[in-house]
């Protein structure tokens, strides 16, 4: 099952419901999972669609399992995997050690057979289509690269990590640094910021029970970003599109009520806080 086919599944059994302004109920996902991955896919449904890309900027927590001394263009076992016995088997130290030089901002080129978008067409299709791609490459941050298990040909990481990190290459520059080869065998998301797979819930769920109490309060959402609490007063005004005055050093924070409820999302502006995404509560 695909990413998409997870948001079609919560779609489908919000179809004919509306907003308060007779507008389909929107449903949005943070973050594609590759088609041999499983775990969390955090979901945005209605007003929440709005915060999809700020559940994106948390860090993702990744549990990864690598064949070494095989390779694939794919980088996965989607492709047809060659193997390579010539080359030599890392020991545990040399993987340690080229764990060591991947944590911290690293430069990466995502692998051609992924979604990336290049010039308004996914890169894994123009490869499809019998193209060459260039892939760009981008800086993302690993926070953390363990090895949890290791038993030449497999190996098993433990990975947090930031946006826009692929996982199938980090395994791959692993493998390289320690003189070897990788294919990526099996990925799980074990979570993004404060969403992890201890409280996800199944598609069988999604499809047959009630949704409304599986619903997370919005301000899971925002739980990496400055806080600051407003008063009825500034919550009334930031709902109807008007500064509040604050004095703070950030540019851009979650403004939360006395009730602990996510109101906006503001910015600062000739040093004032201006509304910038504003989520009314029930009584608004």
């Amino acid at each position: 099952m695909t990413s998409r086919d997870a948001v079609n599944v919560v779609q489908r059994r919000l179809r004919g419901l509306r907003t308060d302004d007779g507008a389909k109920v929107k449903v949005g996902h943070a973050g594609t999972l590759d088609p041999l991955a499983e775990g969390v896919l955090v979901m945005g449904v209605g007003r929440a669609v709005r915060l999809v890309p700020y559940v994106q900027q948390q860090v993702k927590h990744y549990r990864g399992k690598f064949l070494l001394g095989q390779s694939s263009v794919s980088g996965d076992l989607e492709g047809e995997v060659a193997q390579h016995p010539d080359l030599p088997i890392p020991t545990l130290d040399q993987l340690q050690t080229a764990a060591t030089g991947l944590i911290g901002t690293i430069t990466q080129t995502p692998p051609a057979h992924s979604a990336i978008w290049i010039d308004g067409v996914r890169a894994h299709e123009r490869v499809r289509a019998g193209e060459d791609v260039d892939m760009p490459s981008r800086q993302v941050q690993i926070d953390t690269l363990q090895i949890l298990k290791y038993q030449f040909p497999e190996i098993e990481l433990d990975i947090q990590c930031g946006s826009g990190t692929y996982i199938r290459t980090l395994g791959m520059d692993l493998a390289r640094a320690a003189g070897s080869v990788a294919v990526m065998s099996h990925l799980c998301r074990h979570g993004v910021g404060r969403f992890v797979h201890t409280k996800a819930v199944s598609v069988q769920r999604l499809a047959e029970d009630d949704l409304e109490p599986l619903l997370l309060p919005p301000i899971m959402a925002v739980a990496h970003m400055p806080q600051i609490e407003i008063d009825e007063d500034e919550s009334v005004r930031l709902g109807h599109g008007l500064q509040i005055r604050r004095t703070t050093d950030d540019d851009e924070a979650a403004a939360i009520n006395e009730d602990g409820e996510l109101r906006a999302i503001v910015n600062v502006r000739d040093g004032a806080w201006f509304p910038k995404r504003v989520f009314p509560t029930q009584n608004s």
